[in-house]
């Protein structure tokens, strides 16, 4: 049962990565309009690019993950000298 439960909270599509990435994002500037109310001026604007910065490395990440594997679409320094993939290789 709890695996059924678990197969919910699995991001496997690029659709679902971005429903995903825009639900932090909106997450994320509410949340940075409440640091300009509390910060305001500089200390603010710093928190709220922090803010909107991890939504773009988390957004990354989500879409680098649920993309499909084409080798000839990676870069060299992912590969290591057989010519595998050097996160597989681990």
């Amino acid at each position: 049962m709890l695996q059924k439960i678990g197969r919910l909270f699995v991001i496997k599509t690029r659709f679902e990565a971005c429903a995903v990435i825009y639900a932090l994002a909106v997450g994320a500037m509410t949340r940075g309009l409440q640091y300009l109310e509390t910060y305001p001026g500089f200390p603010g604007y710093l928190f709220v690019a922090a803010a909107a910065g991890v939504v773009f490395m988390a957004g990354a990440k989500l879409m680098e993950v649920t993309r499909p594997d084409a080798g000839h679409r990676r870069r060299k320094e992912d590969l290591d000298q057989f010519g595998t993939s050097v996160r597989t290789a681990r």
